[in-house]
């Protein structure tokens, strides 16, 4: 025989024992979803602008001595193309990693040595030893043999080079594009 219960009160709840934990309700999975992908958004952010901020502790990193030529492939009193392979080359920089420089020995045996671009847009200088005078194809630039601006549009010498000479090698500091602020 079937027992009859009336349930005029309440079940008493602990007879019923502890059930399983509730689950989280969906506003606060997505709360928290939406805090995860704002972190992950700020770390993304954050990245480059704290590189960029420490990126002057790097010092000289993309600066790097490179062997020219001989002192003696470089006569007195004369100014000679010279060309040196980009330390930070990539397998696909082909014949761009060759980069032209203008080697400038003085009669007392010092040197300077000039970057080939232009100090206007860039363009590839040409010496020209009958003037004494460096000068730009693309809009006229005139550079006397000191480097100093001669004539036409560019704002400043051209670019000068760090240079050394290490045993009999004649080395430049490579690496580094120039720009207005500062010497290569």
């Amino acid at each position: 025989m079937a027992e009859n219960f009336e349930y005029k009160e309440a079940p008493d709840l602990a007879m019923l024992g502890e059930g399983p934990d509730p689950e989280p309700p969906r506003r606060t999975f997505l709360f928290w979803l939406g805090v995860a992908m704002n972190a992950v958004v700020g770390v993304l952010i954050a990245l480059p602008i704290l590189g960029y901020l420490f990126s002057s502790w790097k010092g000289t990193g993309w600066q790097k001595w490179t062997a020219i030529g001989e002192v003696d492939k470089f006569p007195k009193g004369q100014t000679r193309l010279a060309t040196y392979v980009n330390p930070f080359r990539t397998p696909w920089d082909g014949y761009t990693a060759d980069t032209p420089c203008w080697v400038r020995r003085m009669d007392d045996g010092s040197f300077t040595v000039f970057a080939i671009n232009c100090a206007h847009l860039g363009c590839p200088v040409r010496w020209f030893p009958e003037s004494q005078l460096f000068m730009c194809p693309c809009h006229g630039g005139v550079y006397y043999a000191d480097g100093t601006h001669a004539a036409g549009p560019p704002p400043r010498g051209l670019y000068k080079y760090e240079h050394r000479i290490v045993g009999s090698q004649l080395e430049v500091k490579a690496g580094r594009l120039p720009t207005l602020q500062q010497s290569v």
